[in-house]
């Protein structure tokens, strides 16, 4: 027996499925770590299946890489779109999958194998993937630039709603090969929008099976003329990797079924183009040398850096003699519109949050996408069935991210109760955990 495999047979096992609702992503890591501490998951070598809209894959600019290991101090370091890669850092995850919708394609499709490292320069965390995701944010350096190196291997890939009425021709999704060999099953179990029974379920999970099941017949009614699982991906490999691995955490925002990209309603048309254009990063060539993504890093934290230094000045005031001097930097003309078209809608600009808006701004802009009822239906259908070819988790995290309106408010309790359906009717009694909520169970 190997060490891995001895250390899986010694972990613990939850008697009842623990799931994890919270509001702001990054709030789910301590009870990930909690399992880590009562030895329900390992200390390293998780894998972690990440179904959201966006890749939450930054990392805290200038945060110590030490910092991950004094856990308090670490959770009030992170944010919603930085806290997973500190704990690839830490050593805990070495597998990370992002499920991502159609709308949603911030980082390239396939396989990605990188490190994950302290940059011996900045002691800061950095990696040395070459995707224009963690370029556009300053995070790439050199391996011969990293210490305490952590392999990562990130899987992308696209979760396709499953089409109403589909009786199409699979090449229409994707081809066969591509599907989980898990979902070319036979169509008689496969047939009907039932996502999965649990003979051990209580009698509110068999009612929400039944729900589930009237909520999604209508609407996104399986063919067994396709004879193909619903659960459309761009890749076979998901079941027998997770098979492989030591443990895995299921992790869902809400966001991935609707979501919105809330600074589009902060500012205006013009508003937003501008900040595009102040804050866009010019993708480069391929075939470059590590000198060139040097370059190309150090380029874009320069930008960034003066952006952040031009709206902090603005904070302190922003008198046109002010807007004027950074204006005249090279690419900043645009900023005396952009404060002006501000001045004229509110008293007081917050220049904070547009600095902040304008880092989403770079080479792609965030997802938005306000799903119709039916779209939801049929990609909580296509996120079921790929479940229910994947092992049983260890633990099921959640987030809402309504309250800063990234999943739609007016959606997100509907999302969250078709996607506790799911959970119960293909693992039986959950053992759950509203910390969203006043009434929140007892842990």
């Amino acid at each position: 027996m190997t060490d891995s495999a001895g250390e899986r047979a010694r972990l613990r096992r939850y008697p009842e499925l623990p799931v994890w609702v919270v509001e702001e992503h990054q709030e789910v890591l301590p009870f990930i770590y909690r399992a880590i501490g009562s030895k329900h998951l390992p200390d390293s070598n998780i894998s972690f299946v990440h179904f959201d809209s966006h890749p939450d894959l930054l990392i805290p600019v200038n945060m110590p890489a030490d910092t991950v290991f004094d856990k308090e101090t670490l959770f009030g370091e992170l944010s919603i779109e930085n806290w997973i890669m500190p704990a690839v850092y830490a050593g805990h995850f070495s597998h990370v999958i992002w499920l991502h919708p159609t709308w949603a394609q911030q980082i390239r499709e396939g396989k990605h194998h990188f490190l994950v490292g302290k940059d011996t320069s900045t002691t800061t965390i950095r990696v040395t993937s070459t995707d224009h995701y963690f370029l556009s944010d300053g995070l790439y350096v050199t391996e011969d630039q990293l210490e305490n190196q952590k392999p990562v291997q990130l899987d992308v890939i696209m979760v396709k709603p499953y089409t109403l009425g589909n009786s199409q021709e699979e090449g229409d999704a994707v081809s066969s090969a591509k599907k989980p060999k898990l979902a070319r099953e036979d169509a008689g179990h496969m047939a009907s929008a039932n996502c999965g029974s649990h003979s051990e379920g209580s009698e509110k999970d068999t009612a929400a099976q039944r729900r589930l099941q009237t909520d999604l017949e209508p609407s996104c009614s399986y063919s067994p003329e396709s004879q193909e699982c619903p659960a459309v991906v761009g890749t076979g490999d998901i079941p027998d990797i997770l098979k492989k691995g030591d443990a895995f955490v299921l992790d869902i925002d809400l966001d991935f079924f609707s979501v919105k990209n809330p600074f589009k309603e902060m500012f205006t048309q013009e508003e937003y183009k501008i900040l595009q254009e102040l804050y866009q990063f010019k993708k480069p060539g391929t075939n470059l040398t590590e000198e060139d993504l040097v370059d190309c890093v150090d380029t874009r934290i320069h930008q960034l850096e003066d952006l952040e230094a031009t709206f902090a000045d603005l904070c302190d005031g922003d008198d046109e003699e002010t807007v004027q001097k950074w204006a005249s930097n090279p690419g900043m003309d645009a900023l005396v519109p952009l404060v002006q078209s501000l001045k004229k809608r509110m008293d007081v600009p917050d220049y904070e949050m547009v600095h902040q808006a304008g880092l989403t701004c770079d080479y792609s802009e965030l997802p938005h996408h306000v799903s119709t009822e039916q779209e939801i239906e049929c990609l909580i259908q296509s996120v079921c069935y790929l479940l229910k070819n994947l092992p049983k988790p260890t633990l099921v995290t959640i987030a809402r991210s309504s309250l800063d309106e990234y999943c739609p408010p007016e959606q997100v309790d509907t999302i969250q109760e078709k996607v506790l359906d799911v959970l119960r009717s293909l693992y039986g009694t959950l053992d759950l955990h509203l910390v969203y909520s006043a009434e929140s169970s007892p842990s």
